[in-house]
């Protein structure tokens, strides 16, 4: 039945947006929340990303090349930030510390870069340490190719599993009939790295000729969320579609995750892109959304300080401008919620060290959820 009601959706197109999911997946605004949204770090235009470190100071990122070190209430710019390809969707993306930073110093960074014989950019993965305040040691551990002046699809998203390895998303630069669905290109791709960017050997293109070792899966548009699972220590992500169709996938080595022969969206222009929306040999998402929210950073919530948040899921929307709270029962989202509504254009949330949700919007800042007693 679901199935039928989105191929409804895809051909019939002046049905589009009266089209929904489940009832019970209809996003409500809460009777009450269990927060106070306090602006932590303020005069921040799109603050892309944020990691934590020991001593409980902050690393958030700008998309225009920036680097903020939040520490003891105060912030400063960190120095010798890598030079970054400024266009569209492009720029200073994520960042994130290593597991055992507090021993090895090495912090990861994604970006757009401009390194290469082409013009234009594509995404980058570096990481580097910081000394008195700025980048030392720095090393370039990917960089997808070709270049071009695209400004759409970057990702990217950066997060480490239980075993330490390291997992980058890369959207697949606009080129959907190239990219995607072509393990010898990059793009539209998760990677998985060793943290020192070398390959692992059980990646599961490993023995393909021609194929970009460092994929671990494929088929993807655009993820800008991953996020590790507390119990199960698999990676999930979040997806944009085009105009409705934006995904949560669990990521499974090899896996074909459809984009674009299967989609539960359409062309912005309202045309079909396909009529499928399931295929053999290709995943279903955990979640899918229509209307389009425009995901950006995702976190799942282990703390006990929000009620009962506990195993939830939090989602960044950029075109709704709100958090989305999504209640997760077995391999089903039971129940939507829309909190921090109308705040502006979420780019990230984490849940940190201390158990607190942490919120990035652009044109505002950094918030931080301070539970209600």
């Amino acid at each position: 039945m679901k199935n039928s009601v989105f191929l409804l959706c895809s051909t019939l197109v002046f049905f589009y947006t009266s089209c929904a999911q489940d009832p019970e997946n209809q996003v409500s605004d809460p009777s009450s929340t269990p927060f106070e949204a306090e602006l932590l770090i303020d005069e921040m235009q799109i603050p892309w990303g944020m990691t934590f470190l020991p001593d409980g100071s902050m690393l958030v990122t700008e998309k225009s090349g920036e680097i903020v070190h939040f520490k003891n209430g105060a912030k400063t710019k960190v120095k010798e930030v890598p030079q970054v390809y400024t266009r569209g969707q492009g720029g200073l993306l994520d960042i994130e510390a290593h597991p055992d930073y507090a021993n090895n110093g090495w912090i990861y960074i994604s970006y757009s870069s401009e390194e290469g014989d082409e013009k234009g950019g594509n995404t980058a993965l570096m990481r580097a340490k910081l000394k008195d305040n700025a980048l030392v040691e720095k090393q370039l551990l990917y960089k997808a190719t070709p270049n071009t002046t695209k400004g759409q699809h970057f990702g990217s998203r950066i997060v480490f599993d239980n075993e330490g390895y390291l997992f980058l998303s890369i959207g697949e630069r606009g080129a959907r009939d190239e990219n995607p669905q072509d393990i010898t290109r990059d793009g539209g791709k998760i990677y998985r790295f060793h943290d020192d960017g070398k390959i692992p050997q059980d990646n599961p293109f490993v023995s393909k000729d021609g194929a970009k070792t460092a994929i671990y899966s494929y088929g993807h548009r655009n993820p800008q969320g991953l996020a590790k699972h507390p119990e199960t220590g698999k990676i999930w992500d979040n997806e944009h579609g085009p105009r409705g169709g934006d995904e949560i996938n669990i990521i499974k080595p090899g896996a074909n995750y459809g984009w674009p022969v299967i989609t539960y969206g359409i062309n912005y222009s309202g045309t079909p892109i396909t009529d499928k929306t399931e295929m053999d040999g290709m995943e279903q998402p955990f979640h899918y959304w229509v209307p389009s929210i425009a995901p950006s950073g995702m976190a799942f919530v282990t703390s006990d300080k929000y009620g009962d948040w506990k195993g939830s899921i939090l989602v960044g929307s950029l075109k709704f401008q709100y958090l989305e709270r999504l209640v997760v029962e077995g391999e089903k989202v039971t129940d939507r919620e829309k909190l921090m509504a109308e705040i502006g254009r979420v780019r990230d949330v984490k849940e940190g060290p201390d158990g607190l949700i942490y919120v990035a919007v652009e044109g505002k800042g950094v918030y931080k959820l301070v539970p209600k007693s």
